[in-house]
């Protein structure tokens, strides 16, 4: 079987078998990137290429980057406090900007930047433009070869079956030593829109499937083929199109309707002026009564107003959401006095898989920088 060559983070290429994404990614400037290495570390490359974490959340991405880099003191890592980063980005040459909004004063400072990326996908805090017109790169890392999307798809299901089991009557039931209670209800036969169909939203399809449910789904256009993925261990489906995984596809102008045949309806849509308070007064109010909502994507695709109404009403049956309107989120917000609420915090990427894997993908992309060789492995947006 043929093996490809992935530099890992004591500088000793490791075989990985072609299904492996990121060795996918990575071979195509491996060999010259492990002998630039090894030839730094053996000179004692006195220069040094400063990475930026911003803020003190998902300590899991500087933690893990930190420790993939141990070997290689001319890369520094470092995570500043939110009200530190304006002051602080002009000692920096990559910027991996997780909450912080980064706006074009902030860029103007940004002297010695070259790269500013997520540590994911998720870029809506960022003025592409304004590091354009810097000189900066702007880049995410694509969720279907990070097992990043398969993470969110996950908790998507996670949140639904917690819905669908009322996992907060459960917990009641369990402290007042009652059995047999709550009544709950399957997935087997319910009707999920996916409103949103990119890479999170075919990995959600493809996991759903097996649960005997029926698949609505709109995206903006449709391509004849799904995307090739690359993750070790990916769920197959007899076939890799998506006419497959999707019983009825739409596009935005068809989202009333399928929100109105939808037992649940999942947010997956990337955060856009277009996508902004999607989920409104409208939207809800097309959903039958009692429909639940999941959201994974991003809290700006709900209108805050509309939800806390329609719960109060009853006639939203359930929420699940792992992102919110602000974050943290305030645990005495209204919304969460609800028994039909679940919310977590902001976690749906954030697996061990997936952040080990991008950890990989943020210290080769700093080490490419440093060696001064194309960087791979990420998506560029500008």
């Amino acid at each position: 079987m043929l093996q490809r060559l992935l530099l890992n983070r004591k500088g000793i290429a490791t075989a990985i078998l072609p299904n492996n994404a990121i060795a996918a990614v990575r071979f195509l400037c491996s060999a010259d990137f492990s002998r630039e290495v090894e030839k730094m570390v053996e000179n004692g490359d006195n220069r040094v290429t400063r990475v930026l974490f911003c803020g003190p959340h998902f300590p899991a991405s500087q933690n893990y980057t930190r420790e993939y880099l141990q070997n290689y003191p001319f890369i520094q890592v470092d995570d500043v406090p939110l009200g530190d980063v304006p002051n602080s980005i002009s000692n920096y040459h990559i910027c991996v900007v997780k909450n912080q909004r980064l706006d074009s004063e902030v860029i103007s400072r940004a002297t010695q930047m070259k790269l500013i990326m997520q540590y994911g996908v998720g870029l809506e805090g960022v003025n592409v433009e304004a590091a354009t017109r810097s000189g900066i790169k702007v880049a995410r890392i694509p969720g279907n070869v990070s097992g990043n999307a398969a993470s969110c798809a996950e908790l998507a299901i996670y949140l639904m079956l917690g819905l669908l089991r009322k996992q907060k009557e459960i917990e009641i039931a369990v402290k007042q030593k009652r059995l047999g209670e709550p009544v709950g209800e399957t997935l087997l036969g319910k009707t999920v829109f996916i409103m949103g169909f990119g890479n999170i939203g075919i990995d959600l399809a493809k996991r759903l499937r097996p649960f005997g449910v029926k698949i609505l789904a709109t995206k903006r256009s449709w391509a004849s083929d799904l995307p090739v993925s690359c993750q070790p261990n990916e769920i197959k489906t007899q076939s890799d199109t998506i006419d497959d995984l999707v019983d009825k596809k739409g596009g935005p102008e068809d989202i009333f309707d399928f929100a109105g045949e939808a037992d649940i309806v999942v947010a997956c849509l990337a955060l856009n002026t277009e996508t902004a308070g999607i989920v409104n007064h409208k939207f809800l109010s097309s959903m039958r009564q009692g429909a639940l909502l999941v959201n994974i994507a991003r809290g700006g695709l709900l209108d805050y107003r509309a939800v806390l109404s329609h719960l109060a009403s009853g006639h939203l049956g359930g929420l699940g959401i792992d992102v919110a309107w602000s974050e943290p989120f305030d645990p005495d917000d209204p919304i969460l006095k609800f028994q039909n609420v679940l919310i977590t915090p902001h976690i749906a990427g954030v697996t061990e898989y997936s952040y080990r894997t991008m950890s990989q993908v943020v210290g080769d992309v700093a080490l490419q920088l440093h060696a001064g060789i194309p960087l791979t492995g990420i998506e560029f947006v500008n």
